[in-house]
């Protein structure tokens, strides 16, 4: 009790300490009641930010192809050195470089010699052996010849037989002839040349079709397909459709790179070979939309996209690029039908209100 007049008395002797305690009370209840009430009055009377407006076009898919472009190089289908088969001297030349010519045709004469002389002689070997063959046979079935005298006389006809096929085939081989259509695209001989087995004569080329010889990166090798075409376009400005005939399955150890062959038609054999050329490879078909560069966009992950509106809402669709040309690129992954903001899409992110305005209505 004496601690607590104490207290009294000293509040007594000093009013000026009680009146400044009830003060910082009285401020410290205002602020806090009437703050808060401020601050909610604030919120409430603060107005909606406006929905911004964009501009929204409706695009469709269509069929679009994904190809690639190559250089390449046009080679012949086919091309064989002819060799000399039987030695002799050239007596004629029957063909000029350059020219046509057709499966079995004559291209030189070699001299043959006594070749004619052997054969009929081996014709009229045969003939006697042919007979004695049939005496032994004869004999033998009366049981009046021998097994070593039949064998003998079966041995002596089959030997007259390889030797008449093998003088046959040397004076057929005097005649050298082409072994398929083409071009004689150089020739060696002349006339008086004397050949030995094995010595040149020819080189004939087939050109149809003609071949067309490029490289494919290890990334696109895996989507060439032989089903679809591929526009070869010439040094020369002609344009030809491709097919796809043969592909390397084992890359390049120093460029990575796997070689394929394409074939165009050539009837005339008129385009040569070893030219320049353009190849435009078609890799696949798919369903994409045209749009202008100025559409892409960016998600927060850095993907490739467009802003579509879904209802009023945006919506971030991510899409692939198939095909870029100089008016646009064609886009994948966005469906058949398409809603896409073509103006305002840089103030505007995925999940946005906005007000949306068609093209053809702000036309």
């Amino acid at each position: 009790m004496a601690n607590a007049g104490k207290i009294v008395s000293f509040f007594s002797q000093r009013p000026w300490i009680y009146s400044l305690v009830l003060l910082l009370v009285l401020v410290f209840w205002i602020g806090s009641g009437h703050s808060g009430e401020a601050e909610d009055s604030l919120q409430e009377e603060k107005p909606a930010a406006p929905l911004s407006r964009v501009s929204v076009e409706t695009f469709f898919a269509e069929p679009v192809t994904r190809s690639i472009s190559l250089y390449g190089r046009t080679a012949p289908d086919r091309d064989a050195t002819i060799s000399a088969e039987a030695d002799g001297r050239i007596v004629s030349v029957r063909v000029k470089k350059g020219t046509f010519v057709k499966k079995g045709d004559l291209l030189v004469n070699i001299d043959k010699a006594d070749r004619e002389a052997q054969l009929a002689r081996a014709k009229s070997l045969l003939i006697v052996r042919q007979k004695e063959f049939n005496a032994a046979k004869s004999l033998k079935k009366k049981g009046l010849q021998g097994e070593v005298a039949y064998s003998l006389a079966e041995a002596n006809l089959v030997d007259a037989k390889a030797t008449l096929e093998n003088l046959d085939l040397a004076l057929s081989n005097t005649e050298v002839r082409a072994p398929f259509d083409g071009i004689v695209d150089s020739l060696m001989v002349e006339v008086g040349d004397y050949l030995g087995i094995g010595d040149p004569i020819a080189t004939i080329v087939d050109l149809n079709p003609l071949i067309v010889k490029a490289d494919v990166s290890e990334k696109h090798i895996s989507h060439v397909n032989p089903v679809y075409p591929a526009r070869i376009i010439l040094v020369d400005g002609t344009e030809k459709d491709g097919k796809l005939r043969y592909q390397s399955s084992i890359a390049s150890p120093t460029t990575n790179t796997f070689s394929i062959e394409l074939e165009i038609a050539n009837p005339a054999q008129a385009l040569p070979a070893g030219i320049s050329a353009e190849v435009d490879l078609t890799l696949e078909q798919k369903r994409a939309v045209k749009l202008n560069p100025s559409m892409l966009a960016l998600d927060e992950k850095g993907n490739l996209g467009v802003k579509t509106l879904t209802g009023d809402k945006v919506a971030f669709v991510p899409a692939t690029v198939i095909k870029a040309e100089q008016d646009g690129v064609w886009l994948s992954g966005l469906g058949e039908q398409v809603v896409v903001i073509t103006k305002g899409q840089g103030f505007v992110r995925d999940g946005d209100n906005v007000i949306a305005i068609r093209e053809s209505q702000a036309q």
